[in-house]
């Protein structure tokens, strides 16, 4: 059964209940969330003991801040528009991805999942040899591409197919008022002598964007070049801690299949999908140990 298949079999109630938006739950999910990023950069900030230690996990809070900005790109997390604008603008600005961009962007990447030409995010291609997964892991070909977009955006020179011609003044404006608020962070910092934003924010972005590349890395590596949402991504099976973390993106073939379905429904549709999952991993170290052996043509890529 491929996914419009299976999207053709929900009932009526079950579409209207896998759907149904919740204020309360985003709120919740988004409460935990800050609330960890604060409380760890307040701990830094006092320099409690081992506190250097903490900016990798301050890290991994923050950049794992793309999974509710994708979240909020679909505009699902929150009932209220206004909020699912709000947490786009509030994660993509945390994390340097303009957040209106990357809603045209995700779009034609859930057009044309895996589709060779089609899909933006086949721009640029999985690492193939340990030079370049050990790049790719590393965080600097994904730093060096947002900071390239967002300094293009804003001198006016997007030319990314998949932003509207109409559209492209608005995103020209959006990285303009990005950059004008970084730097007056930056301002502010040497005005008041204080390298707090570096400890709390910048230095833990670099440390913990390993861990997030490692995690989107299982979301579509080595997955089909089909059309079929239930082959061509993966659903990886991981602990509560993780699920919470990502917004339950996790469930990656439920999310493709159905994108409408807000996180805190996708375990819902997980069990409806799960007979008709082509592609699943036990874990991410599974997932990581399975890719390993296929690099530098190591492993028959059949197997």
């Amino acid at each position: 059964m491929d996914h419009k298949s299976f999207l053709a079999s929900l009932s009526a109630e079950q579409c209207r209940s896998l759907n149904e938006k919740s204020d309360r739950r985003g709120l919740t999910q988004l409460a935990l969330h800050l609330g960890a990023i604060v409380l760890v950069g307040g701990l830094i900030v006092v320099r409690v003991p081992f506190w250097p230690l903490l900016m990798v996990v301050q890290g991994i809070l923050l950049v794992f801040l793309f999974t509710l900005l994708h979240e909020a790109s679909h505009a699902t997390p929150f009932r209220s528009a206004w909020l699912n604008t709000a947490a786009a603008h509030i994660s993509g600005f945390l994390i340097l991805l303009p957040p209106r961009w990357f809603r045209y962007f995700h779009f034609a990447h859930h057009r044309y999942t895996q589709l060779p030409g089609k899909d933006p995010e086949l721009a640029a291609p999985k690492p193939e040899t340990w030079t370049e997964y050990i790049r790719h892991v590393s965080g600097i070909p994904l730093w060096t591409s947002q900071l390239h977009t967002l300094f293009r955006n804003a001198a006016g020179r997007c030319e990314d197919a998949f932003v509207p011609a109409g559209k492209r003044n608005a995103v020209r404006n959006e990285a303009r008022v990005m950059l004008f608020a970084y730097a007056a962070l930056f301002a502010g910092s040497i005005a008041l002598d204080t390298p707090v934003l570096l400890y709390v924010w910048l230095i833990p972005l670099l440390l913990g964007q390993p861990f997030l590349r490692l995690y989107l890395l299982a979301e579509h590596g080595r997955c089909a070049y089909v059309a079929n949402m239930l082959e061509n991504s993966r659903t990886t099976y991981t602990n509560a801690i993780v699920r919470r973390l990502a917004w339950n993106m996790p469930y990656h073939a439920e999310h493709h299949s159905y994108p409408t379905v807000p996180f805190h429904r996708l375990p819902d549709l997980h069990k409806l999908t799960q007979p008709h999952l082509a592609v699943t991993e036990q874990s991410y170290g599974r997932f990581h140990a399975r890719y390993a052996p296929h690099i530098n043509g190591t492993a028959d890529a059949s197997e």
